[in-house]
């Protein structure tokens, strides 16, 4: 008999016979476990209670209402919808989402794999080989003419059939999705339209859910969850296209080394004359590197055989252009070097302008530097102003029928002799007498007799007073704006701290039509300031900014990237980069691309064009040494 630990090995155990003592002291034993777990359970349900009144991370990121609808769910006050694809073309090319992913669009986008064995694959295979190559030859019996179409299938599954075979690729089935957000339902059907459209143009066929809001919203959710299950067979070189994380190239054949992509250290090479204008903008807070990265690529175009001329507020180019030879005149009422406002383009050869339309141009611009001047014009004193400049182009004998090659022009003082004989004019004349003969005598009333002939030429205004300096630097872009129409080569102009400008109408009218008409005349030009309020405030900053292909938006002020963002459309992560962004570091926006950059420079490039004040002083103390051990000139050192 096999041993059992119930028996000790001898048969049976005799059940013992319970007392009723015992009998009762049991019942009173499982009583009092009874009590026990209902005080247990009293204790739970208390626990229950107390954890349904505290607030949970889910409570918090839930909606407070949650609707579904045929094609559409509603999340709060959120509208989201659903987008598979459902056909690809035969080619697709690398990064075809990219389009799609960098719309200014809030989205969740959903992928899908599913292996599939490559032995059920190329049985399959085989299988529509043998029909398709059993079409061809009855066609060829019958002597139909040939179907490429059937050609290049037959083509395509041998080419798989090898490479499922070898190896090299792998079979799956593939589900793309698109979760589309936004305010309101006639913005989220514009924005699925778009998206549509989108697809479509790379002849892939979408569709939205119907019937399916719910699945589609849960498919593209962060859950790994897939109950759409739209899948489309594809082998893994097509699906490698598809990865969504690409990096933009912004380089180019020609042009100059703006710095370093952050995304993928690629260079970012670029020929601001190859768009389709080469006006640039660029934004920064002060200290963020912007003179720094507009000097470097002034030193780069120097050494591309381009023209450059900068206007200069706080004297920052004097060291590149005594370091390049260039010319660095220095405009203020004390100064030897004057620009003349009444100054005319010469003709152009080859263009047909009359000569009454230069002169007509000509006091057009002439009346806007006039308000500047004044502050302010009644309609009489406008009226009086205009016949004053006529007469005073005139009293110099430049009229419609004049030869402007040979003409001389006239001065503030002659325009100030016309307005003293007009009727009217004494206001005016009173306002006139302190350029001419007062405080600012020195700005405005003398020929023009600067040198424009080099290859880099600096205005500096630092030595204005601020009152001075709108007008200034007015008179000094419309100067060269005429040596630029007067003759066509490639040009660059840089205006620093371009809120001035914007502070006035006329000169922001005037910046704004220069910007819109400079790329007939091969320049490019580029404006640069800190205060981007003030200039995109204006609404002829914003014409600016439209009409300039290259923007670099360097690291701005919390004040600032709400209007940066809406300006440039950022997406949330850009606006963080801006704000977070080191020295000489961005985005750079060439056409419709861009990138994160970051401004790098040789050692050589930046002791020429820092603007740090302590490599700076560096500078000067080694010049004085190279002067007291040479007793040569430290040009070019």
């Amino acid at each position: 008999m096999p041993f059992s630990p119930m028996t000790n090995g001898q048969g049976s155990a005799p059940k013992k016979q319970q007392t009723p003592e015992k009998q009762r002291r049991g019942f009173f034993l499982k009583k009092h476990d009874t009590t026990q777990t209902k005080e247990e359970l009293v204790t739970l349900k208390e626990e229950r209670i107390y954890r349904e009144g505290t607030v949970a991370i889910r409570d918090l990121i839930a909606p407070a209402a949650f609707r579904v609808e045929s094609t559409f769910i509603q999340l709060g006050e959120t509208f989201l919808r659903t987008i598979f694809v459902v056909s690809y073309p035969r080619y697709i090319s690398v990064g075809w989402s990219a389009p799609i992913l960098n719309i200014n669009v809030t989205m969740d986008l959903s992928m899908f794999f599913y292996p599939v064995k490559s032995t059920i694959i190329l049985k399959q295979l085989k299988k529509k080989v043998g029909a398709i190559q059993a079409q061809l030859s009855a066609d060829a019996e019958k002597g139909a003419p040939r179907d490429p179409i059937r050609e290049t299938a037959l083509r395509d599954i041998e080419q798989l059939r090898d490479d499922l075979t070898q190896g090299i690729e792998h079979f799956f089935q593939f589900a793309f999705y698109v979760t589309l957000y936004a305010s309101s339902q006639k913005e989220l059907d514009k924005v699925t339209e778009d998206v549509e459209n989108m697809f479509g143009s790379k002849l892939i066929y979408t569709k939205h859910v119907l019937y399916q809001a719910e699945q589609g919203f849960t498919s593209t959710l962060p859950l790994g969850i897939d109950d759409l299950n739209i899948p489309f067979n594809m082998n893994s070189s097509p699906i490698a296209s598809s990865f969504p994380f690409i990096s933009s190239e912004l380089t180019s054949d020609n042009g100059i080394l703006y710095g370093i992509n952050r995304h993928n250290n690629s260079l970012v090479l670029f020929d601001r004359f190859s768009l389709q204008n080469a006006n640039m903008v660029v934004f920064a807070t002060s200290g963020a590197g912007k003179s720094y990265a507009v000097k470097l690529e002034v030193l780069r175009s120097l050494m591309m055989g381009i023209d450059v001329i900068i206007i200069d507020p706080e004297k920052e180019y004097e060291h590149l252009s005594e370091a390049v030879g260039g010319t660095y005149i220095n405009i203020s009422l004390a100064s030897e070097s004057n620009v003349n406002p009444f100054d005319l383009p010469r003709p152009l050869g080859g263009e047909q302008i009359s000569t009454e339309d230069i002169i007509r141009s000509a006091v057009i611009t002439l009346k806007g530097l006039v308000r500047i001047m004044f502050g302010s014009m009644t309609p009489q004193e406008d009226s009086i102003v205009d016949r004053a400049l006529l007469e005073t182009y005139a009293k110099k004998d430049i009229t419609p029928s004049s030869n402007l090659a040979t003409v001389e022009a006239p001065i503030m003082q002659d325009f100030l002799d016309v307005l003293e004989g007009m009727q009217g004019a004494e206001n005016l004349v009173l306002k006139l007498r302190k350029y001419t003969d007062g405080t600012f005598a020195g700005l405005f009333n003398a020929p023009t007799n600067v040198n424009m002939s080099n290859q880099l030429v600096v205005f500096s205004v630092r030595d204005l007073e601020d009152e001075l300096r709108p007008m200034s630097i007015y008179t000094l872009i419309n100067y060269i704006w005429n040596i630029v129409r007067s003759e066509r080569k490639k040009r660059l102009l840089i205006i620093d701290e371009a809120w001035w400008l914007m502070m006035h109408e006329d000169s922001a009218k005037f910046i704004y039509a220069l910007v819109k008409r400079c790329r007939k005349y091969y320049l490019g030009v580029t404006t640069i300031t800190q205060d981007v309020n003030d200039f995109l405030g204006s609404s002829y900053g914003k014409a600016i900014v439209t009409n300039s292909a290259l923007q670099l938006l360097l690291r701005q002020s919390p004040a600032a990237i709400d209007m940066i963002q809406k300006t440039f459309m950022l997406t949330e992560g850009e606006r963080y980069l801006l704000l977070e962004s080191g020295v000489g570091e961005g985005i750079f926006f060439a056409g419709l691309k861009h990138a994160a950059i970051k401004i790098v420079a040789s050692y050589t490039e930046d002791q020429l064009i820092t603007s740090d004040p302590r490599q700076l002083l560096e500078i000067e103390e080694a010049k004085k040494d190279f002067v007291q051990q040479t007793g040569q000139s430290p040009q070019g050192y």
